[in-house]
C-alpha cells in the first residue's frame, strides 16, 4: 500500500479504537440542529483524524462532519479530504455494530482515495486508484489483506439498503425494478459490500452529505463499480452552494447494471 494510504489507514484504526472504548462503556447522545444524533465518540474520533491529517497532509484542507455542523468549514480547492468520524451514529447508539470511520480524498470533484474502518467487525477497506483491498484487524493491526473486485451481476442482483433511512422512494424503485433480494445495512458498509462482491446494488433516495459517501464511493470505484445519479450522471463533490449535500444516487457493483437506470 502507498505511504499516503498507509498513514490514513493508521489514523482510521486509531479513531476506531477510541470509538470502541466508548462503545464498550456509557454512550451519551445529543441531538444536533438537523435532528441527527451525535455522541462523544463522534467528536473524539474526529479530533484524532483531524490531528493526524493535519500533521501528515498540512496542505490539504479537511471538511469534517462535526466541524461542519459547528459552522467551521474551510475554503477548499481542487483537492480536499471529507471525513465522517463515525458514520452510522444511530447504529452505534443501538449497538448493532454497523458503524464506520470514513476518510475520503477528493480531487477535481471526484473521489480519488477512500478508507473505511468498521471497528466492531474488525474489517478495513481501502482504495487509492492503484489498489483496492480489504483487511482483517487484530489488536489494532492489519493481519490479513486481500484485493477486492466487484462481482459480475447475477440474474437476480442483491440490493443493500439503508437500515436507518428507508424512504418510500427507495421502496418504489425496488418495486419498479422487481428487486426481490434486499438486505438492510447501516453506514458506509453498503458500499463496501458491493466492492467486496457480496452485494450488487445500493439505491439511495434521500438526503446524504458528501462526507457520508466519499470514502465508500472511492472504494467502490477502485473495485470496478460506480456511483451515479438516477439519470446516469456522475456524482460530483465540492458542492458548497448546496452545503455539501448530495441528491439521490445509485451505487452499482457491475457497471452492466446501468441497464436498470434506463
Amino acid at each position: 500500500m502507498s505511504d499516503r494510504l498507509d498513514r490514513i489507514v493508521s489514523a482510521a484504526l486509531r479513531a476506531g479504537a477510541a470509538i470502541m472504548a466508548i462503545y464498550d462503556g456509557c454512550i451519551e447522545a445529543e441531538t444536533k440542529s438537523d435532528g441527527s444524533p451525535v455522541t462523544q465518540a463522534d467528536r473524539l474520533a474526529e479530533a484524532i483524524l483531524l490531528e493526524a491529517l493535519g500533521v501528515d497532509f498540512p496542505d490539504i484542507p479537511v471538511i469534517a462532519e462535526e466541524e461542519a455542523a459547528a459552522g467551521r468549514i474551510p475554503d477548499v480547492g481542487e483537492r480536499f479530504f471529507l471525513v465522517d468520524p463515525l458514520d452510522g451514529t444511530r447504529e452505534f447508539i443501538g449497538r448493532n455494530g454497523e458503524f464506520t470511520v470514513n476518510v475520503g480524498l477528493i480531487e477535481a470533484g471526484a473521489p480519488r482515495l477512500g478508507v473505511i474502518y468498521a471497528p466492531c467487525l474488525s474489517r478495513v477497506f481501502a482504495a487509492d486508484g492503484a489498489s483496492c483491498w480489504q483487511g482483517e484487524v487484530l489488536d489494532g493491526a492489519i493481519v490479513e489483506r486481500r484485493a477486492m473486485r466487484v462481482r459480475a451481476a447475477p440474474a437476480e442482483p442483491v440490493t443493500v439498503a439503508s437500515r436507518s433511512h428507508a424512504t418510500p422512494e427507495t421502496a418504489r424503485w425496488l418495486t419498479r425494478h422487481a428487486i426481490r433480494h434486499v438486505a438492510c445495512r447501516g453506514s458506509s458498509l453498503k458500499f463496501c459490500l458491493l466492492a467486496a462482491g457480496e452485494a450488487d446494488l445500493y439505491p439511495r433516495f434521500g438526503r446524504t452529505m458528501e462526507w457520508d459517501i466519499a470514502a465508500g464511493h472511492a472504494i467502490l470505484k477502485g473495485a470496478g463499480g460506480l456511483v451515479t445519479t438516477p439519470e446516469g450522471e456522475p456524482l460530483r463533490y465540492g458542492k458548497r452552494d448546496q452545503n455539501f449535500a448530495n441528491g439521490d444516487f445509485i451505487a452499482l457493483g457491475d457497471p452492466a447494471l446501468l441497464r436498470l437506470l434506463r
